[in-house]
């Protein structure tokens, strides 16, 4: 077994074009939704309250049209709009993964196919992968709504077409079964898994996220623009996005285990750990699964520091 940890990182990716922060004008200039979510800061910067679900999601919009050229982006209410700066440096780490097995080139092009386990609504992994280097995608999910919303991307944006493919998980205790075919062979999987254990914990976690994005509104926007700015919740999700009985432990355990099923077709897994008190337990079931290569990778994100486990057999 070969085991390797990053050093800690301080930045984004190098690769990330997000690195830099927001260009609010010319986001605004590609996406002209965003402009009534532009509040002003003390230094005449630019930013929007990141708490305001609307203003996310027209950021997401922007970001989306501005960077990878992706100008029909949508989620129904209610479902998880997730922040793309974070979610593109899983997909550069993913493509430094690949890297390793190419003499250290970065493979490109529609030769590479990964499988974004729980694609969501916003279907962001597969766009991103794919405008970026050209992947192709499977993405599955056990929501209709989901699979119905990201498969209403692909149709309205030309450039996705036949580039991913949205497969619906008819068993929500499978997570290859049902969606990997027989004869198919993937690159990599990626997977971002419910990180609460009760809708109860969810609830509570996403009050905090929202009283914390609210004092930071205080400290570094105008007065006016905080007493203007709604303080409603911007971490929505449904319930399959958000929890599941054992939280995100008791979900890659089970991937993990799954995936000794389908190990010859696979030629990386991975999935997204939140929590570091996790890794121990984590470590331990892929060797006693047999994992040949276990490599845990850490991302960072301004103060927030996250990672994701990848192994093969």
């Amino acid at each position: 077994m070969n085991r390797a940890q990053s050093a800690k990182p301080q930045v984004l990716h190098p690769r990330n074009v997000h690195a830099q922060g927001y260009p609010m004008a010319q986001l605004v200039q590609a996406y002209p939704d965003l402009q009534p979510f532009i509040i002003h800061k003390p230094d005449n910067g630019q930013t929007i309250n990141f708490s305001e679900p609307k203003a996310v999601k027209a950021l997401n919009g922007a970001l989306l049209a501005y960077y990878y050229q992706i100008p029909v982006w949508d989620i129904p209410p209610g479902y998880l709009c997730p922040p793309i700066p974070g979610r593109a440096d899983y997909v550069h780490y993913i493509a430094d993964l690949l890297a390793r097995d190419n003499e250290g080139v970065i493979p490109k092009g529609k030769q590479i196919v990964g499988l974004d386990i729980g694609v969501g609504a916003n279907s962001i992994y597969p766009i991103i992968g794919n405008r970026a280097y050209g992947w192709q995608f499977v993405g599955s999910d056990i929501d209709p709504v989901s699979v119905k919303s990201a498969q209403n991307i692909l149709l309205r944006n030309p450039l996705l077409k036949g580039q991913i493919e949205i497969r619906q998980q008819a068993n929500p205790n499978r997570i290859f079964d049902g969606v990997v075919k027989a004869n198919e062979h993937f690159d990599f999987c990626m997977c971002n898994p419910p990180f609460f254990s009760s809708a109860q914990e969810a609830q509570q976690g996403a009050q905090r996220k929202t009283n914390n994005l609210w004092k930071h509104a205080q400290k570094r926007q105008s007065p006016m623009a905080v007493k203007q700015a709604p303080r409603s919740g911007n971490f929505a999700g449904q319930p399959n996005e958000l929890w599941c009985t054992g939280g995100e432990l008791a979900f890659i355990k089970s991937m993990i285990k799954q995936s000794q099923e389908h190990g010859q077709q696979f030629s990386w897994f991975s999935s997204l750990v939140s929590k570091q008190d996790n890794m121990g337990a984590i470590t331990k079931r892929l060797n006693a699964v047999g994992a040949a290569d276990i490599q845990v990778v850490k991302m960072a994100q301004g103060q927030k520091i996250s990672r994701f486990v990848a192994w093969r057999f």
